[in-house]
């Protein structure tokens, strides 16, 4: 049984308040990863995940996932108002579940389409974006914070290493694969520690 289709969620309100859209329209909301995409949160005493994602052209999105097998007809979004928002709060996604984006052009073309704003993916061939809780991953460099924070970093001597992580490395043995992020975080910073390089910027991995 579906347990989506115990709560009926257009019920919910929009969670993106009107000066999210305001700042969001203008440019200058500076923590929009916290709206848009996927969010497990609890709305009325109800779990599950909000979604929000901008598609200013669409005709119809909808949320489409291993929790609704697929099915785009289930969990239409709501546009809100002229911002290219739209949103919905589906009960009882929980993380880890598989999700993207069905959209459907003014032309009626219907294609689907990953998160942008996703904090976590599937690795290839899967392409689905994932539902997670950032808040869940715990960070091991309060040595490097505490560091950092005691020193004047704009008088240390700076030497960047640009790089783009799609062509810096494969493993042949395994059909050329691309690193994952936690293999790159070893091999890259070793290498770049061996080249005496101080900071690593890297190229749009979106």
């Amino acid at each position: 049984m579906n347990t989506t289709a115990k709560h009926e969620p257009c019920s919910y309100l929009p969670i993106l308040t009107d000066f999210d859209l305001y700042l969001f329209n203008e440019g200058r909301h500076h923590k929009i990863y916290e709206k848009l995409g996927a969010h497990l949160t609890t709305v009325n005493g109800v779990k599950g995940a909000y979604f929000a994602v901008w598609a200013p052209c669409a005709e119809r999105v909808s949320v489409v996932g291993n929790f609704n097998q697929w099915d785009g007809s289930m969990h239409h979004m709501r546009p809100l108002g002229s911002s290219g928002v739209w949103e919905i709060f589906i009960p009882n996604v929980s993380q880890g579940d598989l999700y993207k984006y069905e959209i459907r052009s003014s032309s009626g073309e219907v294609f689907l389409k990953a998160d942008p704003y996703a904090f976590y993916s599937e690795l290839r061939p899967g392409t689905a974006s994932v539902v997670y809780d950032i808040d869940n991953f715990k960070w091991n460099d309060d040595e490097w914070i505490c560091q950092r924070d005691c020193c004047n970093m704009f008088e240390k001597p700076m030497s960047i290493y640009e790089v783009h992580l799609g062509s810096w490395a494969r493993v042949p043995e395994e059909m050329d694969r691309y690193l994952t992020y936690r293999e790159f975080a070893d091999k890259l910073v070793e290498y770049v520690k061996d080249m005496k390089y101080t900071h690593i910027e890297l190229l749009p991995v979106a």
